[in-house]
């Protein structure tokens, strides 16, 4: 299925797409996407309803990010093979863990705000998983039965606040909008491998990233085993697990970032598109 929530931001409601990929809405079942509901037994009862019988979402309506109630927005650094190249770095020999605040996360097409006297604005387009049951101390071959499922993201980035405040990366990270979601949350029998999600991020038209999470190099799953091993992951947690090449950091001889009135385009295939207006 895929999954998705639509409204006002702080009023959103439940929904999915059906066959046809019309946005259909689901408020008159069930509350909202909450962690209970990302559980294997909650999400094969949604597989279950007809969505042609359910009321059609307007045209146009506002998406907001696919899951409610997130408690932990946790982010893998370095994690393409070309994009380590790019920044000059070290392949890891282990994940780069950082946190984004929970009040970054935004929906798919919201407007980026940059900060006040930001000069450093950048865009990564990466793949996000969710968690749908509780993972602690998991193997890597058990670790994909704790995915819900798989969702876009956009890891906005202040290169500025990241690098030049202390080298906390958090910090630059952090701003509210810089971690929008979606458009929906694609569970895991529709992505029978999350090793090979084609993406493309264009700014202004003009293609900045295009890759394929094959390049990663630390699988999904290897990332939810390193995670479990020192945190508890949790139903309804999101992942972000790094962007390839093609960051306006690394471009050469001059970095390029972002300006106010910018339009960054995002695809993923099988998850989907966004789009953020800068201002």
């Amino acid at each position: 299925m895929k999954l998705l929530r639509h409204g006002l931001p702080g009023q959103e409601k439940p929904g999915a797409l059906d066959s046809t990929g019309k946005a259909r809405d689901l408020s008159l079942l069930i509350p909202d996407f909450t962690p209970e509901w990302l559980a294997p037994e909650k999400l094969n009862a949604l597989a279950a309803i007809d969505l042609e019988r359910m009321p059609l979402v307007p045209a146009g309506t506002r998406l907001g990010a696919p899951v409610a109630g997130i408690r932990q927005f946790v982010a893998i650094g370095l994690n393409y093979r070309k994009h380590a190249q790019e920044a000059g770095m070290e392949i890891p020999k282990e994940p780069v863990v950082f946190n984004k605040a929970l009040t970054s996360i935004a929906g798919p097409n919201d407007d980026v705000t940059l900060p006040p006297g930001s000069e450093a604005g950048d865009w990564e387009i990466e793949l996000a998983f969710v968690i749908g049951t509780v993972a602690r101390q998991v193997t890597v071959g058990e670790a994909l039965s704790h995915v819900a499922g798989y969702c876009l993201a956009n890891d906005v980035s202040e290169r500025d606040w990241q690098i030049k405040r202390g080298g906390q990366w958090g910090k630059g990270k952090s701003f509210d909008g810089f971690g929008p979601l979606g458009p929906w949350l694609v569970t895991t029998d529709e992505v029978p491998d999350p090793q090979a999600i084609p993406l493309e991020l264009r700014v202004n038209g003009e293609v900045r990233q295009r890759s394929n999470t094959a390049d990663m190099i630390f699988s999904i799953a290897q990332v939810v085993s390193h995670l479990s091993q020192f945190m508890t992951l949790l139903p309804g947690d999101v992942v972000i697990t790094g962007t390839p090449e093609g960051v306006g950091l690394g471009m050469k001889p001059t970095p390029v970032f972002l300006r106010r009135g910018d339009v960054m385009t995002l695809d993923a295939g099988p998850l989907g598109t966004q789009t953020q207006r800068v201002i």
